[in-house]
């Protein structure tokens, strides 16, 4: 890469950041389509104008070009995970399946791929691999309550009860709010009268 170039694509990163600090949309949309009609292949412009259509509401765009950057880039796990996270919103949960495993292969310590991954297995009704993603999920991220939630869902599907009632209990150390919903939805732990 020239000084030339680096230059170039600093000023860019600087512009850009400055749009998007100030709000100004259009702008920056309008300076990632310049810099994407000179440099097809700049990865941060792709990232950034799929970020874009995606707040503008174009998940399609959004989709086209996270599918168009993890082509040219395919060793990029957040990539991945947004793409998996598109296609998940968009209701194409075989695509978002395959994008988030992508993710963690590619970035095994990526939690939200984990995650991601757990939510599309569930719909899926394959449970006993949501369950192993989900465990991946809150081994990297044990405080994050989603998760555990997600995971004690999960258990009762699975005909674990006292699985499920170990994650409430576990729950409740940390993020009562959450284990009080948990709770309600499921009846666990509730006292017989």
């Amino acid at each position: 890469m020239s000084l030339t170039s680096g230059m170039e694509r600093a000023w860019f990163r600087l512009r850009l950041w400055g749009a998007l600090a100030c709000g100004q949309r259009t702008l920056a949309s309008a300076l990632v389509q310049r810099r994407l009609d000179r440099h097809p292949a700049d990865s941060h412009a792709l990232a950034t104008q799929a970020h874009l259509l995606y707040l503008a509401g174009d998940r399609t765009g959004a989709i086209g070009r996270l599918t168009q950057l993890v082509g040219q880039v395919p060793g990029n796990a957040q990539a991945w995970f947004n793409l998996g996270f598109m296609h998940e919103e968009a209701g194409c949960i075989d695509r978002a399946e395959a994008a988030f495993r992508r993710a963690t292969e590619l970035a095994p310590g990526l939690d939200r791929a984990w995650y991601g991954l757990g939510l599309c297995l569930i719909r899926l009704q394959r449970f006993d691999e949501a369950a192993e993603a989900l465990r991946r999920n809150t081994a990297l991220q044990p405080m994050n309550p989603f998760g555990w939630y997600q995971l004690a869902h999960v258990q009762l599907e699975r005909r674990q009860p006292e699985e499920a009632l170990r994650i409430l209990q576990h729950l409740r150390r940390f993020d009562p709010r959450v284990a009080a919903q948990l709770e309600r939805e499921t009846g666990l732990g509730a006292t017989p009268t």
